[in-house]
C-alpha cells in the first residue's frame, strides 16, 4: 500500500515545527524529557529546541506526565513526540491521542514489526488506529475534522534501530510505507554488537551499522536521526543526520551541578 505520510505531504500545518523543519531541510534539534513535570517540559520548550521526545521507555514518565507534558510543549509552540514502552498498539495509540506530533518506537527489528507500528499509527483506511479524543487537535491547532483529515499525513512515524537484527533487516524495514524517520540509539546499539557501552565511535562493526542505517535511509527516502552527546557532537553529527536529540533534561542538571561545583571548590 501506498499513500500520503509525513515525507510527502502537501499539507502544512505552522504548529507543526518540527515536520516543518524537516521539511525544509533546516536541521531541527530536539532533546529528551525524562522528569514527569510540567514545569520541567515548560522550561525545556524555552530553549529553543525544535522538538521534545518526552521519554516513557527509560524516563520517569507516566501516562497522566505524557498527556501533561504534551500540552505544555505543543503550548509553546514546539514538537511533542513521545517515545513509548514497547510496539504495542495500546502505548501508540494514548501518544497520540495525548496530541503528540510523532511517536518513537524503540527496539524495532524487523520490517512485519514496523508495518504493524504504522497500522496502529495511521487511521483507516491506511491503518487501524481509532477516533475519540479531543486533545489532539488542541496540540495541532485547530479543530477535530481537520485533524481526522490530516493526522495520517502529518505525525511523524519514528523507528528506532538499536540491535544487530535491526541493522540486519534494515533495508526492509526502510522500505515500509509509512515509516518516516529511522532513530539510531547508539548505546543500545553498542551492547548489541560490541558487547559494552558507551561504544568509543571507531569500532568497525560499530561504524558500519551506522553507515548501513544511513545509506538504507537515504535509499528509502526516510529522515535519519539519532542521540548527541552535547552541542559539539550535535554539530557534527548534523553534517550526516537530519536531526538530532541532543542530550537529555536529567543528564544537562546533573553535569551542569557538577561543572559548577568544580569550580566552586577549585
Amino acid at each position: 500500500m501506498t499513500f500520503q505520510s509525513a515525507m510527502t505531504t502537501s499539507i502544512h500545518n505552522s504548529r507543526l515545527r518540527l515536520l516543518n523543519a524537516l521539511r525544509s531541510n533546516a536541521k531541527p534539534v530536539m532533546t529528551f524529557l525524562g522528569l514527569p513535570l510540567f514545569r520541567m517540559a515548560q522550561i525545556v520548550a524555552q530553549t529553543g529546541v525544535d522538538g521534545i521526545i518526552i521519554d516513557c521507555e527509560h524516563g520517569h514518565i507516566s501516562d497522566d506526565a505524557m498527556h501533561s507534558a504534551t500540552a505544555a510543549i505543543a503550548a509553546l509552540g514546539v514538537s511533542p513526540l513521545v517515545r513509548i514502552r514497547m510496539t504495542h498498539g495500546d502505548l501508540i495509540k494514548r501518544a497520540l491521542d495525548a496530541g503528540a506530533h510523532g511517536i518513537v518506537v524503540p527496539q524495532v527489528n524487523t520490517a512485519e514489526e514496523a508495518r504493524a507500528v504504522v497500522s496502529d499509527a495511521k487511521f483507516p483506511p491506511q491503518g487501524r488506529r481509532g477516533q475519540g479524543s479531543a486533545f489532539p487537535a488542541i496540540a495541532h491547532g485547530i479543530d477535530i475534522p481537520t485533524y481526522m483529515k490530516t493526522a495520517n499525513e502529518t505525525l511523524i512515524t519514528c523507528l528506532q534501530i538499536e540491535t544487530k537484527t535491526g541493522v540486519d533487516n534494515i533495508d526492509e524495514i526502510c522500505a515500509v510505507p509509512g515509516v518516516d524517520m529511522i532513530f539510531i540509539g547508539p548505546n543500545d546499539l553498542a551492547l548489541s554488537l560490541l558487547g559494552y557501552v558507551p561504544a568509543r565511535g571507531d569500532e568497525p562493526e560499530f561504524v558500519e551499522a551506522i553507515e548501513r542505517i544511513v545509506a538504507a535511509g537515504r535509499t528509502h527516502k526516510k529522515w535519519i536521526s539519532r542521540l548527541s552527546n552535547d552541542g559539539a557532537s550535535c554539530k557534527e553529527h548534523l553534517k550526516v543526520f537530519d536531526t538530532v536529540a541532543m542530550s537529555y533534561d536529567i543528564r544537562a542538571i546533573k553535569n551542569w551541578y557538577t561543572a559548577e561545583l568544580r569550580a566552586a571548590r577549585s
